[in-house]
């Protein structure tokens, strides 16, 4: 699949800005199933910019703006193709049991990926969870897609419902929040049952696949979902969300512990006054010629 996509961040300030510094996270990383065709990142008020990689892998755009300013726009153009990757079968069938033993060898290579987070604490009510989905006889695939529509069941995508800094008891509590919460309580219980997992964030393709296939929810802005690793050390990804293994309708832009290693924009600024944010994703599919 072809997409055109493009993603617009508009900071507006009730009074004049006098300096902004910005991380963008936006360059989508080269992929057995997604390849970056074109992609350009435009700031304006419009200054030189520096790249650099991450402890985690993303590209990293830093801005630096020392000029007063009223608007800072961020639109991030894209042309990426994807291409559906069979999952790892066999690593999918290796019992729950078998699965930590083989990754008892290989710690330092996961341990960020074992741990808990301001953002995603383990234990408390993800133990049981944990216990009810990850026994050790039942095979990873199963247990992995079993949780995902468990999510998906028991939690009501509810925009507005949280923010960045809800806490995930509150997300646990109401059962209430959107794609940013669904992934972390996803992480959360994998990560209390032993099971390496890091957050994502890109875009989704919402349109229906077919005339039945409903609409998926994360069109709007960038959406989130989980990567699980393998005992093959492949990484699967899974959407709590829309409750389906992801493919060629995500395209992966950057990769954490948790929302806060890989939001797509954030900074500081100096003024007084509110500041607004608005976001806006476009997505199109195109049509590939033969």
């Amino acid at each position: 699949m072809l997409f055109e996509i493009v993603h617009r961040t508009e900071f507006r300030y009730g009074q004049q800005a006098r300096e902004a510094y910005i991380e963008a996270r936006l360059t989508p990383p080269s992929l057995p199933g997604q390849v970056l065709v074109a992609h350009n990142i435009e700031f304006a008020p419009a200054t030189p910019v520096s790249t650099y990689h991450d402890y985690f892998g993303n590209e990293v755009t830093f801005y630096s703006h020392t000029l007063r300013h009223e608007r800072l726009t961020i639109t991030n153009t894209l042309t990426v193709r994807t291409i559906a990757i069979p999952r790892p079968a066999e690593a999918l069938e290796v019992p729950i049991a078998e699965v930590r033993q083989l990754f008892s060898a290989r710690l330092t290579d996961i341990f960020d990926y074992l741990q808990p987070t301001p953002a995603v604490p383990t234990g408390n009510t993800s133990m049981e969870w944990a216990r009810r989905y990850f026994p050790g006889d039942a095979p990873l695939g199963e247990a992995l897609a079993a949780l995902n529509r468990a999510i998906h069941e028991k939690f009501r995508y509810e925009p507005g419902s949280t923010d960045n800094s809800t806490p995930l008891a509150t997300v646990w509590k109401q059962r209430a929040g959107v794609c940013q919460d669904f992934a972390h309580v996803m992480l959360s219980i994998l990560r209390t049952a032993g099971i390496p997992a890091r957050y994502v964030c890109g875009y989704i393709e919402s349109e229906p696949a077919g005339p039945d296939a409903p609409k998926l929810i994360g069109w709007i802005a960038t959406h989130a979902w989980v990567e699980v690793l393998t005992p093959g050390m492949v990484w699967v990804a899974l959407d709590p969300t829309n409750d389906q293994w992801c493919g060629p309708r995500h395209v992966t832009v950057s990769y954490g512990r948790d929302f806060a290693d890989a939001t797509p924009v954030r900074g500081t600024f100096k003024g007084s006054g509110a500041k607004e944010l608005k976001v806006k994703v476009f997505m199109k599919r195109l049509s590939e010629k033969a």
